[in-house]
């Protein structure tokens, strides 16, 4: 009896410890939380908030976000507001992803995404695209124009992607691998599956540096829109880099990036890149690169205000020796550079009756930075007179200078219920033997001295919920667009010949439905 006596006794002092040691885990985890939402809070107070931080957990998500791992930064975010991929806010998501944390590990990983489906109607000439830009709108009295407009729908932008993150003895380790459907012919209802985003990043909030294809640093998108073009002034480019980020001041974040060069040029013969040529050019092209593209980065946040500076520096390179151009055997190089400012400022500084209303502008000047503009030139950061008259032992290669500006309104007529009003223009500027390009060619139709484009639009969120100053726009975005695009050709119809009038004019009703996960 004794013996079972001491037994119970021993059984009770190792309960008695088990529960010990699970109230001080508990105690811990506690106020491991408490001290991560007191940093986060501190860090919004300061205008350095994380990427995605969420104040509280939205009442449609279906599981709560995983518990912060002390330490562990979160996730890089699937959109910033304005910025950095296809169709900006409307596209966003507000929820954590189908989140885990792995067991055993200090490890978390997540599935994000959404599906979409994007309709269109044109109304001026047909194009069959949807994701138009406003360089390519067919010419007024061009075949496509004399058919009239015509009507698509499309789901191909649809995105998956897979997130994890790690924490390290040198901070977190973030890894990112992001796919769509927008491969292949716009109107092929078989997608093709594209790579978008591959990459890690490690570091920590101070300092962290990503190595793999993401969004380029020179990327902006400006505005919330429902389509998934690149509108004019807007970037979207997505390549293979080196990127260094750094804290520089609560609120000052500095980024410097090597990012993947590709020389663009338009000659009589066509528009060349570093891996394509015109049709009926035989073997190699003679655009050429030898450095990485070298860009940089300052943005400053605060209480809802963003100041954003940046720059790029990248060399353009034509060399003949070996391919079909004349004349043989030269070499040509020539220096790109472009500054772009964007500012976003909340109008409930003015008064608070505006609530969450954004007023933002952007504007951008440069020479050879065509490929960083999808929406506004393609092959046209430089132009060369290579196989004009009097080119047979010397050519030029001249880097084009463009400029324009980007200004917007972001209307929150309830959480739910928002409007984006845009105006964009661009010019650009040739020398003056692009007039001796072949009237009507590719080299001549696509030359734009000046284009515009104006969008509105009228978003509903029904999921859609204030978070202090801001609006989370929730898990299901149904829209409704209208775009109107004007380029006018460097010519006019003497260089567009029997291709058309020497000007473009679309107008363009887009319906978009996207559900997030």
């Amino acid at each position: 009896m004794e013996d079972l006596i001491r037994r119970i006794d021993a059984l009770q002092r190792r309960v008695d410890e088990l529960e010990g040691r699970e109230r001080a885990e508990k105690k811990r985890l506690a106020t491991a939380n408490q001290a991560a939402t007191e940093s986060t809070r501190s860090r919004t107070a300061t205008g350095s908030s994380p990427p995605q931080a969420v104040a509280s957990t939205p009442a449609y998500a279906q599981q709560p976000p995983v518990t912060n791992i002390p330490g562990l930064l979160p996730p890089e975010p699937m959109g910033r507001p304005n910025e950095g991929g296809e169709g900006d806010d409307a596209l966003r998501s507000d929820l954590p992803g189908l989140s885990l944390r792995i067991p055993g590990t200090q490890s978390e990983v997540r599935v994000y995404g959404f599906a979409n489906v994007n309709g269109y109607r044109d109304f001026n000439a047909r194009n069959q695209t949807d994701a138009p830009t406003v360089q390519t709108i067919p010419l007024a009295n061009s075949p496509a124009a004399m058919q009239g407009g015509d009507f698509g729908l499309s789901a191909r932008f649809s995105r998956l992607g897979i997130d994890t993150r790690t924490l390290t003895g040198w901070g977190t380790l973030e890894t990112r691998l992001e796919g769509d459907f927008g491969g292949g012919a716009p109107t092929s209802t078989n997608a093709t599956f594209r790579l978008r985003q591959a990459w890690g990043e490690l570091g920590t909030e101070q300092f962290r540096v990503l190595i793999g294809q993401a969004n380029s640093l020179w990327n902006e998108g400006v505005y919330e829109t429902v389509n998934f073009s690149t509108n004019l002034n807007q970037s979207f480019v997505r390549q293979p880099q080196i990127r260094a980020t750094g804290t520089l001041a609560p609120g000052l974040t500095g980024q410097v990036s090597l990012e993947m060069p590709d020389t663009q040029y338009t000659s009589v013969a066509g528009v060349f890149t570093q891996n394509s040529t015109p049709t009926g050019f035989s073997g190699l092209s003679p655009a050429f690169t030898s450095l990485p593209d070298l860009l940089g980065r300052l943005s400053y946040t605060n209480n809802g205000l963003l100041l954003d500076m940046r720059g790029l520096l990248r060399e353009l390179s034509v060399r003949t020796e070996g391919t079909a151009a004349a004349p043989p055997a030269l070499t040509k190089d020539a220096v790109g550079w472009g500054v772009a400012g964007t500012a976003r400022f909340p109008m409930r500084w003015l008064s608070a009756a505006f609530g969450p209303d954004e007023l933002l502008g952007m504007a951008y000047y440069g020479q050879g930075i065509g490929r960083y503009f999808g929406g506004n030139t393609f092959g046209q950061d430089a132009l060369s007179n290579i196989g004009l008259p009097g080119t047979t032992t010397d050519f030029s290669l001249d880097p084009l200078t463009t400029y324009g500006v980007t200004a917007a309104y972001r209307r929150f007529w309830t959480p739910q219920l928002r409007s984006n009003f845009a105006y964009s223009a661009a010019w650009q500027e040739y020398p003056a033997y692009a007039l001796m390009f072949v009237p009507g060619s590719s080299s001549a139709v696509l030359l734009n001295n000046s284009m515009q484009q104006v969008i509105g639009n009228l978003i509903w969120s029904p999921f859609a919920e204030m978070r202090g100053n801001t609006v989370a726009t929730g898990w299901l975005d149904v829209g409704l667009e209208y775009v109107y695009m004007h380029r006018d050709v460097l010519g006019g119809s003497a260089a567009t010949g029997t291709a058309g009038s020497g000007f473009a004019t679309a107008n363009r009703v887009v319906g978009s439905v996207t559900a997030r996960f």
